[in-house]
């Protein structure tokens, strides 16, 4: 027997040639020969191929292909459409190649709500994270990125929000979604969202907190959290809460624990004994959210409530309804959750805010500012050179300085001419210059402005500046210290006919609404902390 195996398979590969032509041309046009060698014999050729040939079928079969040689020669070279058949020969014909791969990153288009309604669509890859989410409208409106951008999950029907961590893959949180209902994406700060890693003191009140082993001495606020971080040891969250009582209306005060196993409730007063604790819910498959509207959806006896919300959606029946006495212990409850919940992954997120999944990565993304902002340096023009001022604290003095002395020229240009309304020109463009501000809301009554304060985060120094209800000539300062809304009232002033604003009672005395918010900005005064960070309503 003279002929090889691998002979008998080319043979058999020619046969396989000879029944389809198309085959035959497509792999001599790819492979610049007239054979079909690379093609995959069927099993049944094998035993064929094992048969010598006799000599006149050899010459035959040359002669064919010679002549099939010289026919594919006089074809122009084409790209090969169908490269899965011109495949190993021994590789089945049908195999994986033949499909088509899918697109592990198939697109899909949400759309994303601000605060005063306005919306916009964007595209994105299924993989895509809440936070390049945030890092794509940011970059779209060229906002200013301080990590405080948050996207929020909002259910208008059953009243209740969360925010959606940085990490979570929004189009899994759309996934479940019902499809009659009415939820938005909504993208605004949240000043409040990792400030438990910057003072923990303001989250952990010392009388909710205790620990499962003794402890020498007394524990601080950052022990506290890194304990929360740890997965061997971890502090217990503890008090009372009003708890809705499964398919009834009513509410019942009860003794709640927190443990990373999930959250309890005591069967028998404060008792923290096994056979007295009840489990109420875990993390694991459920969503911590809170109430927007608990008093009147819910019938709730304060306005602090939150609840647990399974991931797949349910129904109002499925919620677990609880309420806290005030803001400090709901925040308190919430923030311990969140930690016990994600533990590393929200530390992770806080030191490393531009580790997302999708294209938005930290290669294609401009540190704090878009980069026109960054191209923006501090100049002094006073000298017979120009310079540039590399000082922050120089620049930010030098910028106050010319806004004061811009703010005199306008008023000198208003009272020229000795005109007998120039004072009140002057006064008129000092009352209404503020209106244009991002700080300033125009006509929100108070549970409004504590609403949109609550919204942004806890934080000392968030703020903003409306007009007063009781009284339409004076306006009102609120801020937030010490996770409380504190409201300060801003009295106008007249001397020597001139219109001026104070806090103190005419101590400190400003022309305008923008020269106080400035000097409160870099100087406490009167108010228990400085002004850090305003409330803007803001337009996508």
């Amino acid at each position: 027997m003279t002929t090889s195996l691998q002979d008998g398979q080319s043979v058999a590969g020619r046969a396989a040639a000879r029944d389809s032509p198309l085959a035959a041309q497509v792999c001599g046009a790819a492979q610049g020969r007239g054979d079909a060698r690379d093609l995959a014999p069927a099993p049944w050729l094998h035993a064929r191929a094992l048969l010598p040939l006799p000599d006149g079928a050899r010459g035959c079969a040359a002669d064919r292909r010679k002549k099939k040689d010289l026919d594919i020669l006089e074809i122009p070279s084409i790209p090969n459409p169908f490269p899965e058949l011109c495949c190993s020969p021994f590789t089945s014909v049908l195999s994986a190649g033949l499909f088509p791969k899918a697109n592990s990153r198939k697109k899909q288009v949400i759309k994303v709500y601000s605060e005063d309604e306005t919306s916009r669509a964007l595209e994105v890859p299924s993989d895509i994270t809440a936070r390049d989410v945030c890092q794509l409208l940011i970059l779209k409106n060229h906002y200013i990125d301080d990590h405080s951008w948050t996207l929020f999950e909002h259910l208008p029907r059953i009243g209740l929000e969360r925010t959606i961590e940085d990490h979570e893959l929004v189009i899994e949180v759309l996934s479940n979604w019902g499809m009659e209902e009415e939820n938005k994406l909504y993208f605004r700060k949240n000043y409040a969202k990792y400030e438990f890693f910057k003072s923990p003191m303001y989250f952990f009140p010392e009388h909710m907190v205790s620990f499962a082993t003794e402890t020498n001495g007394e524990i601080s606020p950052t022990q506290i959290l890194q304990m929360f971080l740890s997965s061997s040891t971890y502090p217990e969250i503890h008090g009372f809460l009003h708890a809705k009582e499964q398919g009834k209306k009513s509410w019942k005060k009860i003794y709640f624990l927190l443990r990373r196993s999930g959250l309890y409730f005591s069967t028998k007063g404060t008792s923290k004994e096994p056979r007295h604790l009840q489990f109420f819910s875990e993390f694991g498959s459920s969503d911590i959210y809170v109430s927007l509207a608990g008093k009147k959806k819910h019938g709730a006896p304060t306005t602090y409530g939150f609840c647990f919300k399974p991931n797949k959606a349910g129904g109002p029946r499925d919620l677990k309804m609880l309420c806290a006495d005030e803001e400090q212990s709901r925040t308190c409850w919430v923030t311990a959750i969140r930690l016990l919940k994600y533990g590393m992954q929200l530390y992770q997120n806080y030191m490393h805010p531009y580790q997302g999944r999708s294209g938005c990565s930290s290669q294609s993304i401009s540190p704090m500012r878009s980069i026109s902002e960054n191209s923006l340096v501090a100049m002094d023009f006073s000298g017979q050179k120009s310079r540039v001022i590399e000082n922050p604290t120089e620049a930010l003095s030098v910028a106050v300085e010319e806004g004061l002395a811009w703010r005199k020229k306008g008023c000198l240009r208003l009272g020229t001419h000795g005109s007998p309304t120039a004072s009140s020109q002057s006064s008129s463009t000092n009352i209404a210059i503020h209106r244009s501000q991002p700080w300033f809301h125009h006509k929100i009554s108070r549970d409004e402005a504590q609403r949109l304060i609550i919204q942004q985060g806890l934080v000392d120094g968030v703020f903003l500046v409306r007009d007063s209800q009781s009284n339409p000539k004076t306006f009102v300062l609120s801020m937030s210290h010490g996770q409380k809304i504190k409201h300060f009232q801003i009295i106008p002033v007249e001397d020597d006919g001139e219109m001026f604003h104070t806090l103190d009672e005419g101590h400190t005395r400003f022309t305008d609404l923008i020269q106080l918010v400035e000097f409160y900005q870099l100087n406490k005064g009167v108010l228990p902390c400085k002004l850090k960070h305003y409330c803007a309503r803001i337009a996508l």
